[in-house]
């Protein structure tokens, strides 16, 4: 399918609906099909992809989805945003079913209550293949790049259709994406991360899936060399042309879109327990680095979820907390000493663009790639021109200019109507490693304290445990909604806070909290199952020297492609 008209007139495309098209926020592209959103991933423009128009709830929506399961839940919410002429009814059940029938909970994502005394609760999202929360989304869109590449192929007539999946990791995002993607049909990936400087759990997980289509690239040097590899590939002409690159981060808008069935299904959790009463407020606190998991969050609310609050949580790296007190959006870059901290055993990044070196280094962003987005929305709806088109020109034309004065500024700030709109549907709380740390410890040591007695199974031992163990970034969560109690009194107000991965994920940052801890024993209270012996299995994976730089890269590619095609 061609990319949407870029004058600013909408293809009508009558066979969906607002919301099942697709605009770029920086306004050049309108009409575009969900096909091409998400195997594009970026806009022409450099622009992110967004819906024409977020859709409302149907009328009967709390009585008739209440009961429903996660994968019936998330048929019922993306089918609003992806027409059937694109992917069939039937056709889209199958792709959800196989995404979650990975997770080892029936229920998918599943509400624990964690403080039942201040009404607050932790929403487990690390029951998928990699004990991430990206698991939601990854296996949802790998799916759908195998589903629509193979529909490609059967018709096509000019050769076949295959994409190269390339990203940067520092352990998370990296084995999440080879999961979702691993033995796909026309799909490969390849995952550049810095030898040495990721979790060795993480390190197994991704190296040790030996499916033909997985490709690991050991790269010597830091974080940032393999992001600066990954960008100098994407840049290459000739290199797309050769191996039709692809992304899977956070920018892809179909990781949102999948990421928006949690928040309802964990407020139908909650409001179908007894700890709910009618007329209770619920709010949701998000662990926030790239803005996407919170993101997500948004649109479910913009469709009539009733979530009083979304609470942002960031770690040190604060741009977020900084522009919801201000107004101000500016980086603040830090070098040198200021900028270490965190544990080079859990994948910290070594960030040469000055973000801070923290114990939750899935959050060490030094810009908020999906911020952008929300921009658009508040820039749409304070636009003073009478038509749609006029407004979503006018928004088009505002993220461009706040976003041309981040990259030659450092910064920008917005009018007071554009904040105040903000802090409508956002709060935002900054959480140091400190805090992160005392945090982990608190909800480890004092059990009883915090759970008024009353029992809760942990996520990690055995269910008679009354010990829960925080990962550092699902620490900052609560830690902000402890805080945020203390603004919307439990007696009426519910807090879940996303829980976005397992402790064993960042083991080092754990044992640091609690290695101290009479009686802590990592092996039996932290690590699964399924991670005993996973170091020792085989594993397939090729070292990249400094000296190869993008001209070796490209022969890599070159070289791997091949092998995997058996030629």
């Amino acid at each position: 399918m061609a990319e949407g008209n870029k004058n600013g007139i909408a293809n009508t495309m009558p066979s969906h609906t607002p919301s099942q098209r697709y605009l770029s926020t920086r306004g050049s592209s309108y009409g575009m099909p969900f096909e091409d959103v998400v195997l594009k991933g970026l806009a022409s423009d450099g622009g992110l992809f967004i819906p024409e128009a977020i859709p409302s709830l149907p009328g009967d929506w709390a009585q008739k989805w209440r009961r429903l399961p996660f994968s019936s839940l998330a048929y019922e919410i993306l089918s609003l945003y992806i027409s059937p002429s694109e992917i069939p009814s039937d056709d889209l059940k199958n792709i959800i079913h196989k995404s979650y029938s990975t997770f080892r909970h029936p229920a998918v994502t599943i509400l624990h209550p964690l403080r039942p005394s201040q009404n607050l609760h932790l929403l487990e999202l690390f029951h998928g293949p990699t004990f991430a929360f990206k698991d939601v989304a990854l296996q949802f869109l790998g799916n759908l790049f195998e589903y629509f590449l193979v529909r490609r192929n059967g018709v096509s007539t000019s050769g076949r259709h295959h994409l190269t999946v390339i990203g940067a990791t520092s352990g998370d995002t990296g084995s999440a994406a080879i999961y979702g993607l691993r033995g796909k049909n026309d799909v490969s990936v390849f995952i550049l991360y810095p030898k040495g400087r990721v979790s060795p759990i993480q390190e197994a997980q991704m190296t040790t899936v030996l499916d033909a289509n997985v490709h690991n690239l050991a790269v010597e040097g830091t974080f940032d060399d393999c992001q600066d590899l990954v960008k100098a590939l994407f840049a290459d002409s000739e290199t797309n042309k050769a191996h039709n690159l692809a992304a899977v981060n956070s920018i892809n808008w179909a990781r949102i879109l999948a990421q928006i069935t949690y928040y309802f299904h964990a407020y139908f959790s909650l409001t179908n327990s007894s700890s709910f009463k009618q007329g209770d407020q619920i709010r949701f606190v998000v662990p926030t680095g790239n803005f996407g998991d919170i993101l997500a969050g948004y649109f479910a609310k913009r469709m009539g979820l009733p979530i009083e609050k979304l609470v942002i949580a960031t770690n040190e790296n604060d741009i977020l907390d900084r522009f919801w007190k201000s107004g101000h959006y500016e980086k603040h870059p830090v070098h040198g000493k200021a900028a270490e901290g965190g544990l080079a055993a859990d994948g910290v990044k070594a960030h040469e663009e000055g973000a801070k070196e923290t114990l939750s280094p899935a959050m060490d962003i030094l810009v908020s790639s999906n911020f952008e987005r929300l921009l658009w929305f508040l820039s749409y709806a304070d636009a003073q021109e009478h038509t749609d088109e006029e407004k979503r020109k006018r928004a088009g034309e505002q993220v461009r200019g706040w976003l041309t004065a981040l990259k030659n500024n450092g910064g920008f700030g917005v009018l007071a109507p554009i904040l105040a709109a903000a802090q409508v549907d956002f709060e935002s709380e900054r959480v140091s490693d400190s805090e992160t740390v005392e945090t982990i410890k608190a909800f480890y040591t004092k059990p009883h304290a915090i759970t008024n007695g009353a029992p809760i199974s942990t996520n990690a031992s055995s269910p008679s445990s009354t010990r829960y163990i925080l990962d550092p970034h699902s620490a900052i969560g609560v830690a902000a909604s402890l805080r945020s109690i203390t603004r919307a009194p439990p007696s009426g107000t519910h807090h879940i806070s996303l829980a976005t991965a397992h402790p064993a994920k960042f083991a080092s940052a754990v044992q640091l909290a609690l290695g101290a801890e009479q009686g802590f024993d990592f092996e039996k209270e932290v690590l699964p199952q399924e991670f005993l012996g996973l170091e020792s299995r085989e594993r397939r994976v090729r070292a990249v020297g400094r000296e190869e730089g993008v001209e070796g890269m490209r022969r890599i590619l070159d070289e791997e492609a091949r092998e995997e095609d058996g030629r």
